[in-house]
């Protein structure tokens, strides 16, 4: 079968016909509305349009961005309202459009895909924004600007070109809007004719286009308003609504074997169930042997009950499973773990039921991820949590940045909050501006982590070593499962409160948290101007070499490192401990009564001493005064006053003879040899001294023997002369 000509030449002929209207459409470029007024895309310029359209007016005001910068995307907003806005507008007591009027327009080019031309016009950072007049450039604004700052420059360029031809004051719009102050305000002023006129002069208005839905579980937020930002100097934040990424291995967190008992796991179906699956476990490591694990057993059997459809419970035998067990790490029995997916963490609280539940309900928060909050919602979170950390984020995340974000949730169980938020009202609460950031809220206080560049927010161990040092409360509750943590190494103002009488606890625990905050804020002080005394020092350093133009001596000032490390001084942290439920411990190890009432004790367990009384030998009272008064005494080099000591004395040269070893153990080695030598040298010599003496003549026993002359008598009785 043959085909005819004609329908091949008719078929070519409309393909590149659509093919040249496919083309010619811009799917990113649309038509937008203002005021009800149809505005067309923004002007981008090109190598090949540019000398065509750069002198086809007199004035061009040109925006010079990358896509992929964010602060561009956040500055977009403005800079297309601001054209709207003018586009739209009329001069003052004329009917004119404003483009031909002013012979003025604005553009835009893509610095990523055009860079030679952008590079040509000497442009080096994004976003960049030039007014041309007449092909020259006449003002340059670098970086993001607000809207009010942009619409003084065109404002003097449209009073050049023509002169009282604008308003006094102009009420600008907010980025995103799509209608000026003044347009808004019109239909409450207009009369009843004029509002009856509206629709005959547009029959038809274009609705505006529609604003892109927020994202789940936040409330659609505008920015600061422009003229209060330069005001302030605050930067101004724009919200820009996008679908935040997704850590990949949430998709499969919810439980599927939690159906009210314990899941005997082997090294059979553990990687399958636990490992690959991300469905969070709470497991059980045990011998059948061991007294603690059958004691345990009838709490476990009754955690999987009271988690069915909620929790996977599971247990292993390491008498069994020796190999999967000695790969977690098991050396002592029962181990208790909690599992999603390859990340774990060990329990370490007490073994009750109630303990297990509690810790098993916190668990369960992590099967959804990280909680994303706004302001209103993390208000209502600090009321609850005496801990929470803040993780900020914008548009800019990548699904890297939330993987790691979601690993740290694990280790926090139990100890604090992790919540994630990209509100603006946070943004300015926390004076937020760069993205990602991390900082902890304590009572209310906030604790910023520094890290050196954007991927040491992903490294998951840096992040949890520092969130290990800040995550306890500002004043919490001594027990057996943080005392370690809360004593060692650290100078410990403990208050000894009763729990009981809720009128004299609340009192008290409200002075030991604004001693705690006035402490803190003293340290910072303190540090910010010793900081501050070793920059003047180098500086000085740096004058004197220039004044000799010592080169050397220059290069060695400025290469001073000005070192804050503060390892040598101990932290200061507070606490408080239950008297009545450690009333023994208390009294043994600082000879306290409980029932002489609330008292505070300064604690440093690493030389087993402690403070119990002020300058005037009085005891120290939960009082803000009696706590800071005695505190900058006892943190003194060397401290003002005696202490006491918390273990006996023979106890106490025992242990420090111990801490000597483990602090300077090849300087207290040294001393150890140094006396022994010496001890034997001294014996060697009295041993020696023994030995000589048993075989020498004594002059003293000789002349006991002789009764007679040295020469000895005559044979005929007389001396000799």
């Amino acid at each position: 079968m043959r085909l005819s000509t004609w329908p091949l030449l008719l078929g070519a002929a409309a393909l590149v016909a659509a093919e040249s209207a496919d083309l010619d459409e811009d799917p990113v470029r649309e038509n937008t509305y203002f005021n009800g007024k149809k505005v067309p895309p923004m002007l981008e310029l090109t190598p090949d349009n540019w000398e065509k359209e750069y002198n086809a007016s007199k004035y061009l005001i040109v925006k010079h961005y990358s896509p992929y910068c964010p602060h561009c995307i956040d500055f977009a907003p403005t800079f297309q309202t601001l054209y709207e806005f003018y586009y739209t507008s009329s001069p003052a007591g004329q009917v004119a459009d404003f483009t031909q009027f002013y012979d003025f327009r604005f553009a835009d080019i893509n610095c990523v895909a055009y860079n030679d031309l952008c590079t040509k016009h000497k442009v080096s950072s994004w976003p960049t924004t030039i007014i041309y007049e007449d092909g020259e450039p006449i003002v340059t604004f670098k970086g993001v600007k607000s809207m009010s700052v942009l619409s003084g420059a065109v404002e003097d360029a449209l009073e050049k070109a023509k002169p009282g031809t604008r308003p006094a004051k102009i009420d600008l719009p907010e980025p995103g809007d799509k209608s000026s102050p003044k347009s808004k305000a019109e239909p409450a002023d207009k009369g009843a004719g004029e509002a009856e006129l509206a629709p005959k002069q547009n029959n038809n208005p274009p609705p505006p286009a529609p604003a892109p839905p927020p994202a789940p579980n936040q409330k659609p937020a505008t920015s600061a308003p422009p003229e209060k930002a330069e005001a302030s100097g605050s930067p101004t934040y724009v919200q820009i609504p996008f679908n935040p990424p997704v850590a990949k291995f949430l998709k499969t967190a919810s439980p599927h074997h939690a159906d009210g008992k314990s899941v005997s796991l082997t090294n059979d179906n553990f990687h399958r169930l636990v490992t690959n699956s991300f469905e969070p476990w709470f497991i059980k490591f045990y011998a059948p042997w061991c007294h603690h694990c059958q004691k345990m057993a009838p709490n476990w059997e009754q955690l999987a009950k009271e988690m069915e459809g909620r929790l996977n419970i599971g247990e292993i035998n390491c008498d069994a499973e020796r190999q999967l067990c000695k790969d977690h790490g098991i050396r002592g029995y029962p181990t208790l773990m909690f599992f999603r997916g390859p990340e774990h963490v060990e329990y370490q609280g007490l073994r009750g039921l109630g303990d297990l539940l509690s810790y098993a309900e916190k668990a369960l928060e992590l099967v959804g991820g990280v909680q994303d909050v706004d302001a209103e919602s993390f208000k209502a979170l600090e009321e609850m949590e005496e801990v929470i950390f803040l993780y900020f984020y914008d548009h800019a995340a990548t699904t890297e940045d939330m993987e790691a974000l979601e690993r740290l949730p694990i280790n926090l169980i139990g100890r604090a909050k992790l919540v994630k938020t990209r509100d603006v009202k946070l943004y300015e609460r926390f004076k937020i501006t760069t993205w990602p950031r991390l900082l902890v809220s304590r009572e209310g206080r906030p604790t910023y982590y520094t890290p050196f560049g954007p991927r040491d927010m992903r490294d998951t161990n840096q992040l949890l070593n520092w969130m290990r040092s800040v995550w306890l409360p500002m004043v919490p509750e001594l027990v057996s499962t943080n005392a370690r943590e809360i004593m060692d190494g650290k100078i410990v103002v403990l208050g000894i409160l009763n729990r009981e009488d809720q009128s004299s606890f609340k009192s008290a625990i409200r002075e030991m948290k604004s001693a705690a905050n006035e402490w803190m804020d003293k340290q910072i002080q303190l540090f910010q101007l010793e900081r501050q005394e070793l920059r003047d020092a180098k500086q000085l350093r740096i004058e004197e070499a220039q004044d000799r133009n010592d080169e050397r001596a220059l290069q060695r000032a400025k290469n001073i490192r000005i070192d804050m490390n503060r390892s040598d001084r101990k932290e200061v942290t507070f606490a408080w401990v239950d008297s009545a439920f450690w009333q023994r411990w208390i009294r043994t190890t600082y000879g306290i009564d409980v029932k002489d009432g609330d008292r505070v004790v300064i604690n440093d367990e690493d030389n087993r001493r402690y403070w119990d009384q002020t300058s005037t030998g009085n005891p120290i009272v939960p009082s803000r005064t009696s706590i800071l008064e005695t505190l900058t005494k006892v943190t003194a080099s060397p401290p003002k006053l005696r202490p006491k000591l918390t273990i006996g004395f023979l106890e106490k040269i025992i242990f420090d003879i111990r801490t000597n070893f483990r602090d300077h153990p090849y300087l207290s080695s040294g001393c150890v040899l140094g006396i022994a030598f010496g001890c034997l040298s001294w014996f060697r010599g009295r041993i020696g001294i023994g030995r000589r003496t048993k075989g020498q003549f004594k002059l003293d026993d000789a002349s006991k023997e002789l009764k007679g002359p040295i020469l000895g008598a005559s044979t005929n009785g007389n001396k000799v002369d």
